[in-house]
């Protein structure tokens, strides 16, 4: 197993909230003189390639089979009402399980979780891809989930251990975000594509030589780290938070098909409040703590994720909603409204490939304040849709510049939540981050379709119509939430600025 000497080791900000200075890079002088700007190794750029590969590919996997689920359903015999459950499988797995991978990692050893969540994705996708009746479908899809909680934090602790803290880490950050949000769109795209000339099959399929491929390239390029000494895992902890995560996303996703009237998704989502309250309650007098009450305390950490939360809550929920104005007003096909969305993932890949630059000029606070006020600005544009095609042109300018300032935002929430921490807490730090990040997108969805779907209900006209009112009103929920989640950053976080070594 081969170790990367050329990577310099993680460096810390004596206080996590106070202002961080990146310290010199390998072999520039520490003081005289202007220094030049940080560059990563060769060995870098390739650690960076295989880890980002790695995180699109778990991106577009969350959404390829979006607009694929109707020939998914006609394929296999799905019932109209059991469809969702092909997404809730998978979102349930996901979200419920990375905060206990995130910490197995930094326990065992990311590097062998990260390779081993990328066998059991080409696995998975494999299964799914030859799949022939719903129940062997929905085990592929929750052992992908799994995969994508064992691989997400894992590759982010390893990315964030192999660039010390300072630009080149918001660099990496950045390409991270912009990937993995450009993922969610590839995936929309893909999925149109591969379902009308292909099968709904290679939905599946086509994750397994990506995954081979890491898997191959990841012993011999990959430094693994992990403590020197191996604590024991709270067993108590990690039984709490994973069911109460699942009962609470499994809660919010019932609500979004049945109301949030219905029984079952009230007992759901009260027994997560109950389960995540007693997690708290036992890692305040756990020994060895899944999560370190202390972590908690800190307002990068507590007002980063929050921030995170909100981000991800609003963005993933507007595609849900634009899909509807597309498609039920407007008359899209999935591929057309796919094709739609590629001008939003053009704006995140640019959001986030500037993100990093930003948190290193601007500081971490003004760039997500900055891509908050600019995505509430494109999102309230947007209450402006008509019912005519002609409006698509202001859907597509308000979507590129709201996927801009959303990938901001986002840069800006994993460079605050995962700075200022020693590396044998990164794994714990980007499994919170992780978990927001999946949380998040599962929350989205629900509430905003709620919204939306109570407004139709209320309203006695047309089904193109009332539909078009529901996307209004969710939208401007969704504009305050964003403006709601940019006043919290302005308000509680403080500035870190990373300057060029």
């Amino acid at each position: 197993m081969s170790t990367l000497d050329q990577i310099p080791p993680v460096t810390t900000s004596p206080s996590p909230d106070a202002p961080a200075h990146a310290t010199p890079q390998q072999g520039t002088p520490a003081t005289g003189g202007p220094r030049p700007p940080a560059r990563m190794t060769g060995r870098q750029k390739l650690v960076l390639t295989l880890l980002l590969g790695a995180q699109f590919t778990v991106a577009v996997d969350f959404s390829i089979l979006n607009v694929a689920l109707p020939a998914v359903g006609a394929g296999l015999g799905f019932s109209l009402a059991d469809l969702q459950w092909i997404a809730t499988a998978f979102a349930l797995a996901a979200a419920g399980f990375t905060l206990l991978f995130g910490r197995i990692a930094d326990l065992f050893g990311r590097k062998r979780l990260f390779i081993g969540g990328m066998t059991l994705l080409g696995l998975s996708s494999i299964l799914g891809g030859i799949a022939t009746s719903p129940a062997m479908l929905l085990v592929a899809r929750v052992l992908q989930g799994l995969a994508t909680a064992a691989v997400t934090p894992a590759g982010l602790s390893l990315l964030t251990t192999s660039f010390k803290e300072g630009p080149l880490r918001d660099k990496a950050l950045g390409l991270n975000g912009a990937l993995m949000s450009a993922g969610f769109t590839a995936g929309a795209i893909l999925g149109g594509l591969l379902t009308d000339l292909l099968s709904w099959r290679w939905a599946f399929l086509i994750n397994a030589p990506v995954a081979a491929a890491v898997v191959m390239l990841a012993p011999s390029t990959i430094a693994d780290s992990r403590p020197a000494e191996r604590a024991r895992l709270d067993l108590p902890g990690a039984v709490t938070v994973t069911g109460g995560l699942l009962t609470l996303v499994y809660g919010l996703t019932r609500a979004g098909e049945h109301g949030w009237s219905d029984l079952l998704t009230l007992a759901s989502l009260a027994a997560g409040a109950v389960l995540l309250g007693s997690f708290w309650l036992i890692e305040k007098r756990a020994s060895a703590p899944l999560v370190p009450v202390q972590i908690m305390k800190r307002p990068s950490v507590i007002w980063g994720n929050v921030t995170g939360l909100l981000a991800f809550v609003t963005e993933t929920s507007l595609v849900f909603l634009l899909t509807l104005y597309l498609q039920n007003v407007l008359g899209y096909s999935p591929l057309a409204t796919g094709a739609a969305f590629g001008v939003l993932g053009l704006g995140t890949v640019i959001g986030g490939t500037l993100g990093g630059r930003a948190v290193s000029r601007l500081g971490n606070r003004a760039t997500i304040v900055t891509g908050g006020l600019v995505q509430t600005i494109a999102t309230i544009a947007l209450v402006a849709l008509g019912s005519s095609g002609g409006w698509i042109w202001l859907l597509l300018v308000a979507t590129f510049i709201g996927g801009i300032g959303n990938m901001l935002m986002i840069v800006g929430f994993m460079v605050t939540a995962t700075s200022g921490l020693p590396d044998h807490e990164q794994g714990l730090a980007t499994g919170l981050a992780t978990m927001t990040q999946q949380v998040g997108i599962t929350m989205g969805i629900p509430i905003m379709s709620a919204i939306a779907t109570a407004r139709m209900n209320a309203l006695h006209t047309g089904a193109a119509p009332a539909v078009l009112s529901g996307v209004h009103t969710a939208i401007i929920v969704n504009s305050v939430l964003v403006l709601a989640a940019t006043l919290l950053a302005a308000a509680f976080l403080r500035s870190r600025r990373s300057t060029a070594a």
